[in-house]
């Protein structure tokens, strides 16, 4: 009977105080804490299962705040989220919602994060971002990795290849700003690997590497090998990733 494992981890870097990304893995979610260890989660496939990670927003007040309550509201509504409309209407339920927390505490204005992750579905796998957290499909069958998500960033100029600038987030602002969350269906078989991940990881490290990592290993062995070339690049934001397999 084919199967979904979710192997995550969750990390601060080594230049910020604290761990701003949140992590919601079906009904698990994880915020704005520490997992130097991987873990590994096993769930039937059939019912829909929710991998997200979210990124508060750097430079701005309570980005943990505003991730940890994205990640739960996706935890709480992920058997539902069954269709490209359901994930779209969720994401704009958490948008309004870090708005709505954020209106009722001066301390909180202008909180915001990114979000990106997948549903599993029997068949099929809905993959959704806002902001520039990314899903990855790390199937052997492609040649490198393939990139699911739209990074919401302006165009960079020639021989820059990353930026902080978001052209569109969860919150973020200091009054209440519509989305236009980015959301995809593509067929599910057995086989297929993914990675959901903040830009902790895909900015200090090249898409090569990335790619060399997954090829030679898989899980936990993965996972930790993944953080470990974030922290070897210098560790310099934060870093949550989970890797989902497809197993038959």
């Amino acid at each position: 009977m084919p199967y979904v494992t979710v192997t995550a981890l969750s990390h601060p870097g080594l230049m910020r105080e604290h761990n701003e990304d949140s992590l919601a893995v079906g009904p698990w979610t994880l915020c704005a804490t520490v997992t130097e260890n991987p873990q590994t989660l096993g769930f039937p496939l059939g019912t829909p299962l929710v991998v997200a990670v979210a990124d508060g927003i750097g430079g701005q007040p309570a980005g943990e705040v505003a991730s940890s309550l994205v990640v739960r509201h996706l935890a709480s509504l992920g058997t539902t989220l069954d269709s490209e409309q359901a994930v779209k209407d969720a994401l704009n339920v958490c948008n309004r919602s870090v708005y709505a927390a954020a209106d009722g505490d001066p301390h909180l204005t202008a909180m915001g994060t990114t979000v990106a992750g997948v549903v599993v579905l029997e068949r099929d796998l809905l993959v959704f971002n806002v902001g520039d957290s990314r899903v990855l499909d790390v199937t052997s069958r492609h040649e490198m990795l393939h990139r699911l998500t739209v990074d919401d960033n302006p165009p960079m100029p020639p021989g820059r290849r990353t930026t902080s600038v978001l052209t569109q987030a969860l919150g973020g602002a200091p009054s209440f700003t519509a989305i236009s969350p980015h959301v995809s269906t593509r067929p599910l078989s057995t086989g297929e690997r993914y990675l959901v991940c903040t830009d902790g990881l895909t900015d200090p490290v090249q898409e090569d590497r990335l790619d060399a990592v997954l090829r030679s290993s898989d899980g936990g062995r993965a996972a930790f090998a993944l953080w470990k070339s974030a922290i070897d690049a210098g560790g310099p934001d934060n870093i949550t990733l989970a890797l989902i397999s497809v197993v038959d």
